[in-house]
């Protein structure tokens, strides 16, 4: 059988599973969901991972010393994984931006096998939709207990809480105030230590 190297040598109508992923050699990422690869991202700009530093920073510091692990991408997270599950029976598989676990038996090498408690996703230009629907059905069905979203362009974080088994909308911040994060209480992310003032080097000519 032939290497996959490049997304053309992919039916993109077809169906795959995290054993078919694990094989594939890209050099970027892709990711399934319910068998179907998903167009592969565009790499995150400068201002993306420049926020997303500033999300983990406040994270880190707060996990110190408490349970729970936080992990950043590139790290495979299969949020549909049932116990017994082989790696041919197991259709879902994404990256998150940033998500937080508290039940290490979750947590391999190779990545996180059953729903995150805490999921973050940054949102990139073209694919807003990949977010605020496919990845929020994933993560309400998945049973993820929060989920947050964050729209960079207008400095702005959404955050929702599962109860009985539905996304119900948490809290708006598009100003600086405190964030508190349901799932780990005690932390309130400070919006402003988020949406810092970024600036983005000129290129070089």
């Amino acid at each position: 059988m032939a290497t996959i190297t490049q997304l053309s040598q992919l039916d993109l109508s077809g169906f795959y599973n995290y054993a078919d992923y694990l094989s594939w050699k890209f050099p970027q990422y892709v990711e399934l969901v319910g068998g179907r690869v998903l167009p592969p991202m565009p790499g995150r700009s400068p201002q993306h991972q420049h926020y997303l530093l500033n999300l983990m920073v406040a994270v880190n510091a707060f996990l110190k010393g408490r349970p729970g692990a936080m992990v950043q991408i590139p790290f495979d997270v299969c949020p549909t994984y049932r116990p017994g599950q082989a790696d041919d029976q197991i259709l879902t598989v994404v990256q998150p931006d940033l998500i937080v676990v508290h039940d290490p038996a979750k947590l391999a090498e190779r990545g996180c096998f059953g729903a995150p408690d805490w999921v973050i996703e940054i949102l990139s230009p073209g694919f807003v939709n990949r977010d605020i629907k496919t990845k929020f059905d994933l993560y309400q069905e998945s049973g993820v207990r929060e989920y947050w979203i964050v729209f960079p362009g207008i400095n702005s974080v959404t955050t929702y809480v599962l109860e009985n088994e539905q996304y119900i909308l948490a809290a708006e911040y598009a100003a600086p105030g405190p964030m508190p994060v349901a799932t780990l209480p005690g932390l309130a992310v400070e919006w402003a230590d988020v949406f810092d003032d970024f600036q983005e080097s000129e290129p070089r000519l």
